[in-house]
């Protein structure tokens, strides 16, 4: 039951009524006064009770854990997932058997499912959130493999004197590499495209 109507002598005692009857605290609820009551008066006129609708707010992160495990049972992968939240970003660590069929190619079905994960947060929460996901340590693993291809690129670029073009890549990928190469002495990157082709092309800085 996500949500319910409930009276009361007054709009107090409707909420509390309508909380007991929901098992849950105030601050994970929506609710609306639909009529706020009337006390009788001498016996002339009739008392009328207070009424409100009290919807359960879903949670966002739970209902990411929820679908992605979901999806992942549909591919007959079980997982584990441990939430570690950073302001508004969550990474979701997970754990399971045969976890190289949720990454895929190049991590392209990890970065599928990412997005995915993240649209059904989004679609419960107030405010955005940023969900990345983490089977096994391989974002640590891919954040190593970019550096590496940051430097070698970097390398090509200033050898060819040539701009060398990046496969597309989600943002935060991109951010790795614009990162590493940062504060470069020979070259300079920038990112170029559209979402989700959006790519990263590392060039040679003019001579001064």
């Amino acid at each position: 039951m996500n949500q319910l109507t409930a009276t009361g002598q007054t709009v107090d005692e409707a909420v509390k009524y309508g909380l007991a009857q929901l098992g849950v605290s105030k601050d994970k609820v929506k609710i609306e006064v639909l009529d706020v009551g009337k006390k009788g008066f001498l016996g002339i006129f009739k008392s009328k009770p207070a009424v409100v609708r009290i919807e359960v707010l879903q949670d966002p992160i739970e209902e990411a854990e929820m679908f992605l495990k979901s999806v992942s049972k549909e591919m007959n992968v079980e997982i584990e997932i441990e939430v570690i939240q950073r302001a508004r970003e969550y990474e979701f660590k997970i754990r399971g058997k045969e976890i190289g069929v949720l990454i895929g190619k190049r991590g392209q079905t990890l970065n599928a499912l990412q997005v995915l994960t993240q649209i059904v947060a989004n679609r419960y929460s107030s405010h955005y959130i940023t969900i990345m996901l983490n089977p096994e340590g391989y974002r640590e693993k891919r954040k190593e493999i970019l550096e590496n291809l940051a430097l070698k690129m970097a390398k090509h670029a200033t050898k060819t004197h040539k701009a060398v073009h990046l496969e597309p890549m989600p943002s935060y990928e991109r951010k790795v590499i614009h990162h590493i190469l940062a504060h470069h002495s020979s070259v300079r990157s920038s990112s170029t495209g559209r979402e989700p082709n959006r790519s990263v092309v590392i060039e040679p800085k003019s001579p001064r």
